[in-house]
């Protein structure tokens, strides 16, 4: 049962550009909505014109956000996982938890709290920014470690890298 990395990125891409386009309308409409003329200002109380110029702001930085990690996901090489150099940026991995639980993560260089699937189920993307990803950077397949993550200590195993 073996997961293709390239499916994924793949499926991630085409999500990240959906959203991307998304973000470009919004921005676009607010941009529209802050420039138009019904939006003067016509007293010092009358804020509609400069609140619909802080979301234009808002969106146009969320389509930089969203560029960003297409670019990075794009230039990301994803090699298959390597014992000598542990995990790392494009590495999928099968981590179990001391309550049982097990997930597949895919480590990536942004988009975060991104869910995939694929045949076998849910992936999630993290990257090495949060926790849970600094913790794996370099850990190996079977590795057991220790995380801090939400206030609370808690017990990884990694049970598949790829």
């Amino acid at each position: 049962m073996s997961r293709d990395k390239s499916q994924l990125r793949e499926r991630l891409l085409q999500r990240l550009e959906s959203d991307l386009e998304l973000a470009r309308r919004a921005a676009q409409t607010a941009h529209e909505a802050a420039t138009h003329e019904e939006n003067i200002a016509e007293n010092k109380y009358d804020t509609l014109g400069l609140e619909a110029a802080y979301l234009a702001v808002g969106q146009s930085r969320r389509v930089e956000e969203i560029q960003q990690a297409l670019n990075a996901w794009r230039q990301l090489p994803l090699h298959a996982y390597d014992e000598q150099r542990g995990i790392g940026l494009g590495t999928l991995v099968q981590l179990s938890d001391d309550a049982g639980g097990e997930q597949w993560l895919l480590l990536g260089p942004d988009g975060a709290g991104l869910k995939l699937n694929d045949a076998q189920g849910d992936v999630l993307v993290i990257t090495a920014r949060s926790p849970l990803g600094a913790a794996l950077l370099g850990q190996h397949d079977g590795s057991e470690f220790e995380r801090e993550i939400a206030g609370r200590k808690r017990r990884f195993e990694v049970l598949a890298a790829l």
